[in-house]
């Protein structure tokens, strides 16, 4: 067994090591090591379009991740109210949202915003000059929307562990519902929140399948990188999937210290 999961986490992680390794050369092929430089991160770094397309990935993630703890936790709050069936519908269509492919979602949103673009904006174009198109708001909507069951679950969790004589003691104490919620509810949940928030950038950060449906003329970094590499794999993309990796993998650590200690505040 032990020689079997060897095998398959190299399966997994020596293409991606590959393309670390690969990044660092002195030449132009990105399949061969010919000596050791720094220069392709320094010219993805300079790149303008690179540069650009970050910092659309970056502002659609943050907004799109802050979209998703926010309704996200909302919705995890109300379903701890819930019970019977109706709990048990809810609960199916969350774990459900997340195991839906991402090409699914990305057709799905692009055919309901389309639809909803040719009701709308007749109206909006005569009354104020304007309508509505694909863009950031449809990009920041559908990753919104496809990373909210991750906060979901994780706030879900978290609230299943809570001290319910807490929340009771600050009703009794004749605090308003807002108010336990403030001082008491939310630092104990804010850990998860905070976990999910991070996943919820990090999905929204790599995801080129939604996005490709949904982005219209904006070009976030894995569309760049997806256009860049038609012309052929160069080491300055190994190096951006680099840097793209170890950005993804400190917010997901990150993410699992907080949900580590929020276990370990739980326990105590």
């Amino acid at each position: 067994m032990r020689i079997y999961a060897a095998f398959v986490y190299l399966f997994l992680y020596l293409p991606i090591a590959t393309i670390a390794l690969f990044s660092f050369t002195a030449g132009r092929s990105a399949t061969s090591m010919q000596g050791f430089s720094v220069q392709w991160y320094g010219r993805a770094l300079n790149n303008p379009f690179v540069m650009e397309a970050l910092w659309t990935s970056v502002r659609i993630a943050f907004f799109s991740a802050l979209l998703a703890a926010v309704v996200g936790t909302m919705a995890a709050l109300a379903l701890t109210g819930m019970q019977g069936r109706i709990r048990m519908v809810f609960d199916t269509m969350v774990q459900v949202a997340v195991m839906i492919p991402g090409i699914v979602i990305g057709i799905a949103t692009l055919i309901a915003l389309v639809s909803v673009f040719d009701i709308v904006n007749p109206v909006l174009e005569s009354a104020l000059g304007w309508k509505l198109s694909l863009g950031t708001g449809s990009l920041i909507g559908a990753h919104g929307m496809f990373t909210m069951s991750l906060v979901i679950l994780l706030v879900r969790g978290r609230l299943e562990t809570l001290d319910r004589q807490l929340i009771e003691a600050s009703s009794d104490l004749g605090a308003h519902p807002f108010a336990t919620f403030r001082q008491v509810t939310l630092p104990l949940i804010a850990p998860a929140v905070l976990a999910g928030f991070l996943l919820a950038f990090t999905f929204s950060f790599d995801d080129f399948i939604i996005a490709f449906f949904v982005a219209g003329s904006e070009t976030t970094l894995p569309i760049y990188v997806f256009s860049s590499i038609r012309r052929g794999v160069t080491p300055e993309i190994n190096a951006i999937g680099t840097m793209v990796m170890a950005a993804s993998l400190t917010i997901l650590i990150g993410a699992q210290l907080l949900l580590r200690r929020s276990r370990k505040t739980a326990g105590q």
